[in-house]
């Protein structure tokens, strides 16, 4: 979603008779309501720490929307959650300063190198050109914002501009740099695999030109919400896989089973009918993510061959939830795995309650612990120690 208008919401669809037509429209018309100012009192208003932008990422024969959240700078903006940023800002200013005066020092001392020692003026030269890439690398990495990767929820459905208020608050108290990746949606020409790619390669691109993006790409933490929770679980593993480290993982709602098994679970009988993810939306989920000749095991991260040495991981679960026990087991397997994991559950709320906090009050308390967990797992160095 491009845009933000003013929008009705269309009416539920007989979902187990919707047709391919009839799910492009009724998409349609649901994301233009999730991306209007009516949708706000459900939703939530942004953080105005923040600030919000559609960019488009050139991919591998595709451009790809995201949506962006930068914080604002301290001095533009009231802080609202009480907190003394003049320190962080007084630490900033100090280091900037104390950059410009180091290069200052090493210019001066070149002038004064003996210019008749040509070999020890290019040995010097050589020594300080690397003495400023490890300065400037360092510089760096103590200045620019961890990146948060964001997946939204829905599966055929959805916008990241649902997440506002949440990603604009991480943006904003991390602080951080947040991009919520406009995934191809679930449809009879796209399915999970092709959602799945989008996320993996919107975080390779921006941990690529991390410093076009402006972040530190040693600080880097995964974020999903139901589908997208899926596929940041995904995107967690392929990172393994591939030597690509991660510092934490949080799955809110997740569905993590698209194999036969989906439905063989008690929180899918007990809550087969609502609120807020009923079977019928579960099934047509399942026909669209998985068409006939797909290796479904490969796209549920609960039956992963491994689930070792991913990083930690907060998993969230809203008791009144169809796919509870997906996010229950999933934490029992990574648990099993001596993955660290923290598993919390939210008594009384509904599938997508993160997204819903003018309805559903736990979405709050939830928004804190994720804000908190992740506070926690990007202050840690690389080693697992806490940064000095």
């Amino acid at each position: 979603m491009a845009g933000t208008t003013a929008a009705q919401r269309p009416p539920e669809p007989d979902w187990p008779a919707m047709t391919d037509e009839d799910l492009s429209a009724y998409r349609d018309a649901e994301n233009r309501f999730r991306a209007s100012e009516a949708a706000r009192a459900f939703t939530g208003q942004p953080d105005p720490g923040a600030t919000t932008e559609w960019r488009h990422v050139a991919l591998d024969g595709r451009e790809l929307p995201v949506r962006v959240y930068r914080p604002v700078p301290v001095h533009d903006v009231e802080d609202t959650d009480g907190t003394d940023r003049t320190a962080e800002t007084d630490r900033t200013d100090l280091t900037a300063q104390a950059a410009r005066i180091d290069r200052t020092d090493l210019t001066a001392q070149a002038a004064r190198i003996d210019r008749t020692d040509l070999t020890a003026q290019a040995d010097q030269t050589a020594q300080t050109d690397r003495t400023d890439l490890t300065a400037q690398t360092a510089q760096t990495a103590r200045t620019a914002p961890p990146l948060v990767l964001h997946v939204h929820g829905g599966g055929f459905v959805g916008t990241a501009v649902q997440c506002d208020w949440v990603n604009s608050h991480l943006a904003a108290r991390l602080p951080a740099l947040v991009v919520s990746v406009e995934h191809r949606l679930l449809a009879p020409d796209s399915p999970l695999s092709a959602a799945v790619d989008d996320g993996w390669d919107v975080l390779q691109h921006v941990m690529r030109h991390a410093a076009q993006w402006g972040v530190d790409p040693a600080r880097t933490v995964v974020f999903g919400e139901s589908c997208g929770a899926l596929i940041t679980a995904l995107t967690a593993i392929r990172a393994r896989e591939t030597g690509l480290r991660l510092r934490a993982q949080v799955l809110v709602n997740p569905a993590v089973d698209v194999t036969g098994t989906m439905f063989d679970y008690a929180s899918v009988a007990e809550h087969a009918s609502g609120p807020g993810l009923a079977e019928p939306q579960l099934r047509l989920f399942q026909r669209l993510a998985v068409p006939p000749g797909t290796d479904a095991r490969a796209l549920s991260p609960l039956y992963a061959d491994s689930l070792e040495e991913l990083p930690p991981a907060l998993v969230v679960v809203p008791t009144r939830d169809a796919v509870a026990d997906h996010g229950r087991r999933y934490a029992e397997r990574l648990e099993e795995a001596g993955t660290s994991v923290r598993l919390t559950e939210y008594p009384g709320a509904i599938h997508g309650f993160l997204s819903l906090p003018g309805v559903v009050p736990q979405a709050e308390a939830a928004r804190t612990e994720i804000l908190a967990f992740l506070r926690a797992s990007l202050a840690e160095s690389g080693d697992g120690t806490a940064s000095r």
